[in-house]
């Protein structure tokens, strides 16, 4: 399956789904869980049919003899789990569409935790009958072949993108309190990338505010897609702490979907440790609540998990009813920064996400920060843009830890990158990273870690798209032969309507770009000609919509529309990847690392403006300061887009103009004098 597919298969699934979440008796944060059970139920039923030839003949093969084994066990050596016959999916779909459904499928989800310990009290059941209500009994049949619809021969990686895909989806529907159990997956991307967890012996990662398991599915892929082979993953564990008995089950349900070797437990992190986690991992990830208050100094104070560092403290007060209270915490943010850095083992490497405001917090967080920075263990801060987190409007920002740093020669420096403009904008609340900004961002860090073979693999990616784009573009303009096209239009002179037959080609035969070997200059001068080549296709467009066509010509007309969309979909995906490879050369032109102002700056400890010098902050923007740059667009594109916000404006100030003259009109007619 291609991503392309791949993506309509996703945008179809949760579109259907979403349209039948009126019919549901369930608020609409509770809409997820029965949905997300039933994603698991076809993964389950198809990952089982994808072995039972195979479980099959290897029960066959060894039944009546000393090694004899049951179908159960051999289908959980093969795939992880048995599904017992009533739990096939078909057996549930082909069944009458009446309130009975809701019976079969928790029947189903019953016997499966049966047959597999491992997910006892972790499926949906009883939520079920309310997806068969009185007036609608047959919705749970309809959301059922909703997901009939994923194809048999759906790998697993294809049902991990599905289930994460809802669950972010179901995050943002629920908005502010979807945060809680969601990262989004591309600050996620990047938080590993940065992170680059190495396959190779046992490796144990923690996520003690583990919410749906998505930093643990993330930095499994990106070890698949580093080449890590299956005895290596089998050495990734993954140990969570997630305080919400709801989302544990939907964590459990994310590590079996994506294949991930896992212990969830269930727990509040501040009062309980689990996975005897102090100094025990080599990697930890997380995006903890922030801002907890009302956490007992008296429950942590004895616990090096938090200790190690420095317990964060209210400033003393004498007053007696202060004294009678019991001590709290002030603010827990200092509390998980001190537990991710002490769960780390001498080689450990952790990636956080953390309120803006702690990179600055004073009084006791202050000397927390201070003797962390002082022993070298933070390697990397970087503030995030605004509206990246369905919790959070502001910006955040993400903590790197390294512990082998402190016995380095970058032991008294720290990289700081401020990513306040790296973003795609989603919707109007939303933002995200793109895959390239991933990339680019994550090439920062290792350019400055001294891999400057991995920017040049980068630049040789986007010259190969855009190699690739710019041949299917030059077959677009090629395969743009002249349309003749009966236009109807009006002739003030007769009084009549005339038809009129007019051609049109394109002004450009070939669009000629350099492809190979690159400067930030040559990429200026290469985007003014692909500015020019999508105005020819603008202009086709106002051609083919400007006039009155002849009625007839429906199959010719939209065969030319296509082109027109073809092309400029085209002419887009070229300049992105040209717009990528600019950003790459102006930013780093000799392929090394270096400070770029407004984005990155490798701070010393000691010196002029060093971090001793800034009192000790770890706010990127003290450090990386601010470009007086410009906005990436080439002459001819400004040109073009002032000229459309100028006509944008003359067209409200006529809006506004005839507004204020009905109100005037209106005014008169009531009688209301106007005395503006």
């Amino acid at each position: 399956m291609t991503d392309i597919e791949l993506k309509k298969l996703k945008d179809d699934l949760w579109h259907a789904a979403d349209v039948l979440r009126s019919g549901a008796h369930l608020a609409a944060n509770k809409y997820g869980q029965p949905i997300l059970g039933l994603i698991f139920l076809r993964y389950a039923d198809i990952l089982f049919k994808q072995h039972k030839q195979e479980i099959q003949a290897e029960y066959d093969k060894l039944k009546g003899g000393r090694r004899e084994k049951t179908m159960r066990e051999i289908a959980i050596d093969k795939c992880g789990f048995y599904l017992p016959e009533k739990a096939y999916y078909d057996s549930i779909n082909n069944a009458p569409d009446d309130a009975k459904k809701a019976t079969l499928v928790k029947e189903a989800m019953e016997a499966i935790e049966k047959e597999n310990p491992t997910l006892v009290n972790v499926l949906p059941k009883d939520v079920y009958e309310q997806l068969v209500p009185e007036e609608e009994p047959e919705l749970l049949s309809r959301i059922v072949r909703i997901f009939k619809d994923i194809p048999e021969k759906s790998t697993l990686d294809i049902f991990g993108e599905i289930y994460e895909y809802f669950l972010g989806n179901f995050a943002l529907a629920e908005g502010k309190d979807g945060g809680t159990f969601y990262t989004p997956s591309t600050v996620v991307r990047y938080m590993v990338e940065v992170l680059g967890p190495e396959p190779g012996g046992e490796k144990k990662f923690l996520d003690p505010a583990c919410g749906s398991g998505g930093m643990f599915v993330q930095a499994a892929r990106y070890m698949h897609k580093h080449n890590a082979d299956n005895k290596e993953m089998m050495n990734f564990r993954c140990y969570g702490v997630e305080k919400e008995p709801d989302t544990v089950k939907l964590a459990k349900m994310n590590l079996i979907l994506n294949n991930v070797r896992g212990d969830i437990r269930e727990a509040n992190t501040f009062y309980s440790d689990p996975h005897n986690a102090f100094g025990a991992f080599d990697y930890v990830m997380a995006n903890p609540p922030f801002n907890v208050d009302e956490v007992s100094y008296d429950r942590v104070k004895d616990d090096k998990r938090f200790n190690t560092y420095g317990i964060p403290r209210k400033k003393s007060s004498s007053s007696k009813k202060n004294a009678d209270k019991k001590e709290t915490v002030p603010n827990a943010n200092y509390l998980w920064i001190g537990h991710f850095a002490s769960a780390l083992n001498e080689t450990g490497k952790a990636a956080l996400v953390m309120a803006n405001s702690a990179s600055d917090a004073s009084g006791s967080e202050y000397d927390i920060r201070k003797n962390m920075i002082e022993e070298g263990i933070i390697s990397q801060m970087v503030t995030l843009s605004s509206n990246m987190f369905n919790t959070v409007t502001l910006p955040a920002t993400l903590w790197f830890f390294d512990k082998q740093k402190a016995h380095g020669d970058k032991k008294d420096e720290i990289l700081f990158i401020d990513a306040r403009n790296v973003f795609t904008q989603v919707d109007r609340a939303h933002r995200k990273f793109s895959d390239e900004q991933i990339k680019n961002l994550g090439i920062i860090t290792k350019l400055y870690n001294g891999d400057e073979a991995s920017y040049q693999e980068l630049v040789h990616e986007y010259e190969e798209k855009l190699a690739e784009g710019v041949s299917d573009l030059n077959q677009q303009i090629k395969d743009f032969v002249p349309y003749n096209i009966v236009f109807e239009v009006e002739n003030p002179d007769i009084g009549k309507t005339e038809e009129i037959t007019e051609s049109f080609a394109l002004g450009i035969d070939k669009l000629d770009i350099v492809l190979v070997n690159h400067t930030a200059e040559l990429l200026h001068s290469e985007l003014e000609k692909l500015s020019k080549c999508r105005k020819e296709f603008v202009k086709a467009d106002k051609w083919i919509n400007g006039n009155k066509v002849k009625k007839g010509q429906n199959k010719e007309v939209q065969e030319f529309k296509d082109k027109i969309a073809g092309g400029l979909e085209l002419v887009d995906s070229v300049k992105y990847y040209l717009k990528n490879l600019l950003w790459l050369k102006e930013k780093f032109p000799e392929g090394k690392y270096r400070d770029v102002i407004g984005l990155c700056k490798a701070a010393k400890l000691d010196g002029e403006d060093g971090i001793k010098d800034q009192d000790y902050s770890l706010n990127a923007g003290r450090y990386v300061g601010v470009a007086v740059d410009d906005d990436g667009l080439s002459e001819e594109e400004f040109k073009e887009e002032m000229l459309g916000l100028s006509q944008e404006l003359k067209k409200l100030q006529n809006e506004s103009n005839q507004l204020m003259e009905a109100i005037f009109n209106n005014m008169q007619i009531l009688g209301i004098e106007n005395k503006g």
